[in-house]
């Protein structure tokens, strides 16, 4: 299944369409719900106090209802005090100045806040040449700033406008201009109507056992290590599906830093800039013993977990310790049409992970689904799904809804999880392989989980030399690259098209 959708999703409210089991299409049924996060902001009680029947009506106002009044007044009021403009009030090309400026694109009129063109002024007296940073800020720019614009040919961003200012900000003197190509100016509308509708860009694939043994990728780490296009191509299967394989790797711990520093930075943890996953005794992580380990997600106790992580096998000469993945995005969306109540409770219930040991104390609570937090959507059965959490082997004692006050959140959260991790390990959504010497396996720690057979470690050597790279180096390179290649890159789930002379 491909993600290769647009899709909206609210931040507090869905609508779903659920498809009770053994019903025909027909007699689907749509159910509503709301619900609310453990971590959001809601109306408070005194808010909800202020209900009365002869003013509200006989029905006490939903806290949903009562924060979209809240946004509703806000935004008259920023009506009332930034009044949308009259078209008398624009200026127009080669006429006076105006805090707003109508410019024609693809035979359009498109209108601009002058302050946003002026914020954005990439001249040389505005943005460092080099570090390519601005040289003031936009608390700078004054509220009576005015522009005036005529259209020019630039000789490296072509066909632009150009501003003269009236009331500049202070310090720029009367012959500062600014100039913008009606290519950047396109692309800035875009932009703005792509998140104001909240649609995402998603490319992500879905997969199953069948999917992905027939869709995996095996690439050679010469070619990885030498050729750009060849690394955009891991990077591009990365993102899209979770998993890569490196053949050919040479026999050296300093192999998987290569493979890191390939994409950028490794990160640094506690376990160092790489580490060893070998058994030994008294091991300070279930990892670096024989034992069977389920499928998990590594350093969720971790404010910002590792976004790759990379496991190059340097001896694998003992009986087991097979290596199994699976897709948790996959599982999500199949929990969603079983259940739309569990995935609910997956999405809201707070889970803590830690790791506490006489030298290191880590802690953090979240839930088992983050859902990107787009304010309408489109398509219910498409979910805007930004990470799961899931590492049963260092979950903390929960510290919310423990069934206090009679409360039975926590038997639904158990229900949740039964059911999701039924689907996370059931044989047709496992890929599973013996990584042989030489080989590294990549993966995406916020959506692929992993999980390793028992070995025998008396009959022989198993170890892997392992790193991390981090979501901010991930996904830098990987823009860098579809800028190069495609002439555009994805940020946030919005495609920004390269223009000239940016």
């Amino acid at each position: 299944m491909s993600l290769n959708v647009t899709t909206k999703l609210p931040a507090l409210r869905t609508v779903r369409q659920i498809a009770p089991r053994n019903r025909s299409a027909t007699s689907v049924q749509r159910r509503c719900f709301s619900f609310r996060s453990f971590w959001s902001k809601s109306a408070s009680s005194a808010e909800q106090a202020e209900w009365s029947p002869a003013i509200d009506g006989p029905h006490r106002r939903s806290k949903l209802q009562v924060r979209e009044q809240q946004e509703k007044a806000l935004a008259e009021k920023a009506a009332q005090e930034y009044p949308v403009p009259e078209e008398s009030e624009v200026g127009q090309v080669d006429g006076a100045p105006a805090k707003h400026i109508s410019v024609e694109i693809d035979g359009n009129a498109r209108v601009f806040d002058t302050a946003f063109l002026r914020d954005s002024c990439s001249c040389l007296q505005c943005k460092d040449p080099h570090s390519k940073q601005k040289v003031f800020q936009t608390s700078d720019i004054p509220e009576d700033l005015e522009g005036s614009h005529k259209l020019v040919e630039d000789e490296e961003k072509g066909p632009s406008i150009e501003v003269q200012w009236k009331n500049d900000v202070k310090g720029y003197g009367p012959d500062h201009r600014t100039r913008h190509s009606i290519d950047w100016l396109r692309r800035a509308i875009h932009q703005e109507v792509e998140l104001r509708g909240g649609v995402r860009h998603d490319e992500r694939v879905l997969w199953d056992k069948q999917r992905i043994t027939r869709d995996n990728k095996w690439l050679d780490y010469n070619d990885y290590m030498s050729q750009d296009e060849v690394l955009y191509d891991a990077l591009t299967h990365l993102h899209k599906y979770g998993l890569l394989f490196i053949k050919n790797v040479p026999e050296s711990e300093e192999s998987v830093v290569k493979l890191s520093e390939r994409i950028g930075n490794l990160k640094d943890t506690f376990y160092g800039r790489t580490w060893d996953v070998r058994s030994k005794a008294k091991a300070e992580n279930i990892a670096y013993t024989p034992q069977f380990l389920g499928l998990h997600m590594d350093l969720l106790y971790t404010s910002n977990p590792p976004h790759l992580q990379l496991l190059h096998s340097l001896r694998a000469r003992t009986p087991g310790g097979e290596s199994f993945f699976s897709d948790a995005f996959n599982a999500v969306h199949q929990l969603q049409r079983y259940s739309a109540f569990h995935f609910r409770t997956l999405c809201t219930f707070p889970v803590t992970y830690h790791y506490h040991h006489p030298t290191h104390h880590y802690h953090f609570t979240r839930p088992i689904i983050e859902l990107f937090p787009y304010p309408k959507y489109s398509e219910p059965t498409n979910l805007a799904i930004r990470r799961v959490n899931w590492s049963p082997p260092f979950q903390a004692p929960f510290e919310a809804r423990i069934g206090s006050n009679n409360q039975t959140s926590f038997r639904s959260f158990i229900a949740a999880s039964h059911a999701y991790e039924r689907l996370l390990s059931a044989e047709e959504n496992l890929y599973e392989y013996r990584l042989n010497e030489g080989e590294c396996v990549i993966f995406d720690n916020r959506r692929v989980l992993h999980a390793r057979k028992a070995f025998d470690a008396t009959k022989g050597e198993r170890w892997l030399k392992g790193a991390y790279v981090d979501d901010d180096v991930f996904f830098s390179k990987l823009r860098v690259l579809q800028e190069r290649y495609e002439g555009s890159w994805n940020a946030e789930g919005t495609v920004r098209y390269a223009v000239k002379g940016e």
